[in-house]
């Protein structure tokens, strides 16, 4: 990277870790082999791969690819890394997408983060046959849907994202953004 960029703050969702048992990634593991990539102000949200950074780089995409095949070269198993600017995370808390949607106990809203933008032949909102899952908007690389566990389960609606934006997307709840995006003003 070069030292005389400006530094940007950027978010990462690492897909896949630490689910289940699975391709475990310890944090303070993470943090230091993050560190090794000139990483700055490093700091982790959960178990499961959301980190807060500064980066000197502009290329968001060369960044990313950086960060997925180092971590995958020292843990040994793949992990997809989805950039996002920390800017782009706090203006979508800001637009409060899910505003309209009525909560319950059994609703969940979640954002996916796809790291290239993918046309499908959906129209948004789009809802599953079941009514239990509804995509109800896509922009800029972010899909925003809500499940209703009264109907069906996590994993089908999981599918249903793979199937149609591909694998190499990652999928966060509505309430890790909005912690994420508590920690970016923090920070500030």
């Amino acid at each position: 990277m070069n030292p005389t960029t400006k530094k940007s703050k950027y978010v990462a969702f690492l897909r896949g870790i630490n689910v289940g048992g699975h391709h475990k990634v310890p944090m303070a593991d993470l943090h230091t082999e993050l560190e090794k990539l000139g990483l700055e102000n490093i700091e982790t949200l959960l178990n499961s791969g959301n980190i807060l950074f500064d980066a000197n780089s502009e290329d968001i995409l060369m960044l990313g690819k950086t960060i997925s095949q180092h971590l995958e070269k020292v843990f040994g198993f793949p992990i997809p890394t989805i950039l996002r600017t920390a800017g782009s995370i706090s203006r979508l808390a800001e637009q409060d997408p899910f505003r309209n949607v009525p909560l319950t106990k059994d609703i969940r809203l979640y954002v996916t983060f796809l790291p290239i933008d993918v046309e499908t032949g959906l129209q948004y909102p789009w809802t599953s046959d079941d009514n239990s899952f509804r995509i109800i908007g896509k922009s800029d690389k972010t899909i925003l849907s809500v499940l209703d566990l009264t109907i069906a389960k996590t994993s089908k609606t999981m599918d249903v994202l793979e199937r149609n934006f591909g694998k190499d997307i990652t999928t966060r709840n509505w309430n890790t953004v909005l912690k994420l995006e508590k920690k970016i003003v923090s920070q500030l």
